[in-house]
């Protein structure tokens, strides 16, 4: 028995060396798809994306926004505060005890936070959904941060960049939660109407009532490799269906080769992606042009009519081949005798030979 490490006074231990090292319990991470070990810091200078296996790990709000505002900077723009917990609601714990935990583990005031800053000196409205706040579930605040913002795009008239991550309607407010389905849609549609771009970055995962409304509703929408993009998930499908699903079902690449998504960008190159996407789409750059004689609009921004006319003529039209006589189409192959020798078109006489 040693009765220095086991007698002495606790400031007195403290002064005398440890055996022990204390190891942070994050300082390594394990790769969910490949395994491997992986230095936080090292990840962490990496975006979060695994080196060797290019598995894209899951970002908080504030790094998102740490990565794809110039130089970090941005203020986050307020939100009017909601109701807390309407209906009361009770599981194996108050709903009001979660959203404490999860504000004091998150440092958030809700699963959504929004900001306002630049990308490569353009002004822009983001919005990020985190996932460790509920698994990002849509509730009342949530919905009234995404209204939020929007409304924010459209009163400094800038693009509005939306990372979303969600399991889905929160089940603990109930319809009220289901309602801002169509509250953000609204909001959608203020965008529409003021000629605005609206990026949707789908991250892992996207999946519920946030796929179903806002989600879904963007002018282009880009996902991160491997992120699980649907409403119902695999196993609920499977299990329903009682069918083997494709491989990668419901996943990015998946969803880009049946035309649900637009493009599946790499992390590293998705800052650079989303400045292009919305200098192209931004009424700014087009409404530099001079001489606009006419009305035609191209994405909601006016264009002028000697530049549809320039890229008619330079695009890579495919023009009809011709056709040979023989090949067309006869009438005569479609007439059908009636029972007194008259012909009338119609089906075609498979009796006549």
């Amino acid at each position: 028995m040693n009765w220095i490490s086991n007698y002495v006074r606790p400031k007195i231990r403290s002064l005398l060396p440890s055996s022990k090292r204390s190891v942070p319990e994050n300082m390594w991470v394990k790769c969910p798809d490949s395994g491997q070990m992986v230095y936080y810091k090292d990840l962490e200078a990496n975006q979060f994306v695994i080196p060797g296996s290019n598995y894209h790990m899951r970002m908080t709000a504030q790094q998102r926004f740490q990565h794809v505002f110039d130089g970090g900077d941005y203020v986050k723009v307020p939100v009017r505060s909601t109701a807390q917990d309407p209906l009361k609601f009770r599981d194996g714990r108050k709903y009001a005890e979660r959203l404490k935990t999860a504000k004091s583990e998150t440092e958030l005031d809700d699963a959504v936070l929004i900001g306002e800053g630049q990308i490569d000196g353009q002004d822009v409205v983001v919005a990020a959904q985190d996932f460790r706040f509920m698994a990002g579930s849509l509730g009342m605040a949530a919905g009234e941060a995404v209204v939020t913002g929007m409304l924010r795009a459209v009163e400094k008239g800038v693009p509005f960049i939306l990372f979303a991550a969600s399991g889905g309607a929160r089940m603990q407010e109930g319809i009220l939660s289901l309602m801002q389905m169509p509250r953000t849609t609204i909001a959608v549609q203020k965008l529409r109407e003021a000629r605005l771009p609206y990026v949707v970055v789908l991250t892992d995962p996207t999946t519920g009532g946030v796929t179903a409304s806002y989600a879904m509703l963007g002018d282009v929408h880009i996902a991160e490799p491997g992120a699980l993009i649907c409403f119902a998930g695999p196993r609920v499908i499977q299990q329903t269906i009682r069918e083997q699903l494709p491989e990668g079902f419901q996943k990015a690449e998946y969803l880009l080769s049946h035309g649900m998504v637009d493009m599946v960008v790499h992390r590293h190159k998705l800052r650079d992606t989303l400045s292009r996407v919305c200098r192209l789409l931004s009424r700014g750059t087009v409404a530099a042009r001079p001489s606009i004689e006419r009305g035609e609009y191209v994405n909601g921004n006016a264009v002028d009519g000697r530049t549809i006319e320039t890229l008619a003529r330079v695009s890579d039209v495919i023009e009809p081949e011709p056709i040979s006589e023989s090949e067309r189409f006869d009438t005569r192959q479609t007439e059908r005798r009636d029972g007194d020798g008259k012909t009338r078109p119609g089906t075609r006489d498979v009796a006549r030979g």
